[in-house]
């Protein structure tokens, strides 16, 4: 049996054993293992192209009934010192709106890491300290992205890295009551891989940020991810996908929420309330775009040494049912607005999340 055969096979063989009924009909509120509703939100990202800041995304996510609004870029506060951010924080309060924060890479060595906030210790400082001031109980941060999974060292350099410099500002985030919360961002860790850096860095501190989207881009079934990360989970930037076989391998997509066609988010979202009690749902759809995955081309596994038979036939078994999608352009203002507002309605209407009426 050559390779292209035995992918055929162990996907078959696992859509067979996969397959998920679809329910048709909501079950009202989604109430999470604390018998709270589970708040719904949205991450700035998912509306980049307006170009919205401080108060100008407040107003926005309360006009959708939002409960939380996702900052994860420091540029977005509108202000990087602690007093107009502090009263950016009392302004979506009094308009029933939790702001969390967030910002990039602070791994030095990574391909993405950037010296716009100085250096890694010192982005991160910055950051504990803005969400203390604006309200957020946590700060999101990014090791990278999959190029460094070839970098010299590999992933595991680049998480050894990114602990050091957590634990340089465990003190500062303890002391402002903040944990922070690592992504797994833009194909860069496995959620195993996440797992043990979160351990070795300390989990009095030190959390996930859990994003569906992004574990397709590890090979990853984002149902399997969540059963790793979400006992971790502190916060997430959350969006469905659609996935495909192809001559080379397999393709993902990003969609809205509802329209991937291969994820049964109302067993994802079950379990999810079970796992990660008070943690809200915050959509970041990032649509238009497909990304090709090789894995039936040589050098292709170079970057994945330690994935396992078992993890890869999920992903398969995903890829095997899904059927492809068209691209669009996703940096047009009503492709983003229509794609995060469509997912806002689904996650209400299908799956009973939010707070807000």
């Amino acid at each position: 049996m050559n390779r292209r055969q035995f992918v055929s096979a162990v996907a078959a063989a696992s859509t067979a054993a996969a397959l998920r009924t679809f329910a048709a009909e909501p079950a009202g509120k989604l109430l999470d293992a604390r018998g709270q509703k589970i708040r719904l939100g949205m991450d700035n990202f998912a509306v980049r192209a307006f170009g919205w800041k401080g108060r100008e995304l407040v107003d926005y996510a309360a006009s959708l009934r939002l409960d939380t609004l996702f900052i994860t870029d420091l540029a977005a506060l509108g202000s990087l010192s602690e007093e107009p951010v502090r009263e950016l924080g009392k302004y979506a309060a009094a308009k029933g709106v939790e702001i969390q924060l967030g910002s990039w890479s602070i791994c030095p060595t990574s391909k993405t890491f950037k010296k716009d906030w100085g250096t890694a210790e010192e982005h991160l400082a910055t950051g504990i300290r803005l969400a203390r001031a604006v309200g957020s109980p946590v700060f999101r941060v990014v090791l990278g992205s999959r190029d460094d999974r070839r970098s010299p060292g590999g992933i595991e350099a680049r998480i050894a890295d990114t602990v050091r410099v957590l634990k340089s500002q465990r003190s500062l985030a303890l002391d402002n009551n903040t944990k922070v919360a690592i992504e797994n961002h833009a194909g860069d860790m496995t959620a195993v891989e996440l797992r043990g850096l979160v351990e070795e860095a300390g989990k009095d501190f030190v959390g996930v940020n859990l994003d569906s989207g992004n574990a397709l881009w590890t090979l990853e079934d984002p149902t399997a991810s969540l059963e790793i990360l979400g006992p971790y989970a502190l916060a997430t930037s959350l969006r469905d996908s659609a996935v495909w076989e192809t001559e080379k391998g397999a393709k993902v997509q990003w969609t809205a929420f509802g329209e991937g066609g291969v994820i049964d988010w109302k067993t994802y979202f079950k379990r999810f309330a079970e796992l990660c009690p008070g943690v809200a749902v915050n959509v970041e759809t990032i649509g238009g775009f497909q990304v090709e995955f090789p894995y039936l081309e040589k050098g292709f596994w170079t970057a994945f040494p330690r994935k396992s038979a078992a993890e890869f036939a999920q992903f398969l078994a995903l890829a095997h049912r899904g059927k492809a999608v068209a691209s669009f352009d996703g940096g047009k203002k009503e492709s983003q607005r229509g794609e995060l507002e469509r997912s806002i309605a689904y996650l209400r209407d299908t799956i009973g999340l939010g707070v807000h009426a």
